[in-house]
């Protein structure tokens, strides 16, 4: 049984003009969801969403601009949605080959891909708190590992992209354990995937192809966000749309020292 004998099921998707976001929210637009795309490119996501409506006949498919790096933007949003949220899903990464720091002087991976994920569901809590029963899927990666909790930003270490990108992945799969311990309370599942192998610029900029095609990549996050049990487990990891034990979910105290760090930017 899906989520969606609810209908209509409101479903935002950050990062959605890259390859796999484009093909998760046009999955999930074909299932009949009110899907948002949420993207910096204002160009970009009319062209996106115009071909989503297109080829999928939902004229419920809409954008809002909003830079997941930058916490106010974040907050901005927050403030000016309308209506309910019941699928929360954080997608938006990046793979910068050289260092760089948003405005607010955070590096810009961690800003993105780590800080991005804490901010879009803490500040939406309350959102999907009222449009419970609810659930979060942040689309992580296989390919984690290298956190170093004392140095999140590369102040330290030779900033390396992979390196940094690996790090994210974890530190998102950690948080995922965080949140969903905050929130089961709540009727809010919080759990992670990770999606294809697509050939995309976050691929390229770390030195890979990939052999999956965008909705192969996105088969997994969808399916974390409309399945059955994608509503009734929490704080889990997936892959190929199978529940994988995760080595990182285990340290508890690691895990709250992430989550406390976090919460500090």
């Amino acid at each position: 049984m899906s989520i969606l004998s609810h209908s209509p099921y409101v479903v935002a998707v950050t990062g959605a003009t890259g390859k796999i976001g484009k093909a998760i929210a046009q999955q999930l637009a074909a299932k009949d969801y009110h899907v948002a795309l949420l993207c910096r490119d204002e160009s970009k996501s009319v062209i996106v969403m115009q071909e989503i409506i297109q080829q999928t006949g939902n004229q419920h498919v809409r954008f809002e601009l909003v830079d997941v790096s930058r916490k106010r933007s974040i907050q901005d949003l927050a403030e000016r949605w309308q209506g309910p949220l019941h699928v929360l899903i954080n997608n938006a990464a990046i793979t910068p080959r050289n260092r760089k720091e948003t405005p607010e002087g955070i590096e810009l991976q961690f800003a993105t891909n780590v800080l991005g994920y804490f901010w879009m569901i803490e500040t939406f809590t309350e959102i999907l708190k009222r449009s419970a029963p609810a659930r979060v899927v942040n689309v992580a990666s296989y390919w984690a590992g290298n956190l170093d909790i004392s140095d999140l930003e590369f102040n330290r270490r030779p900033y390396q992209n992979g390196k940094a990108y690996q790090q994210s992945k974890q530190a998102d799969r950690m948080l995922t354990v965080a949140f969903a311990k905050r929130l089961s309370s709540h009727g809010i599942t919080v759990n992670a995937c990770h999606p294809g192998d697509v050939n995309s610029t976050l691929s390229n900029n770390l030195g890979f192809g990939g052999s999956a095609t965008p909705d192969q990549g996105a088969e997994t996050p969808v399916w974390a966000a409309t399945s059955a049990i994608g509503g009734k487990v929490t704080g889990k990891y997936f892959e190929h749309k199978r529940e994988t034990k995760c080595p990182f979910g285990k340290d508890e105290q690691m895990i709250e020292e992430l989550y406390q760090i976090c919460q500090a930017y």
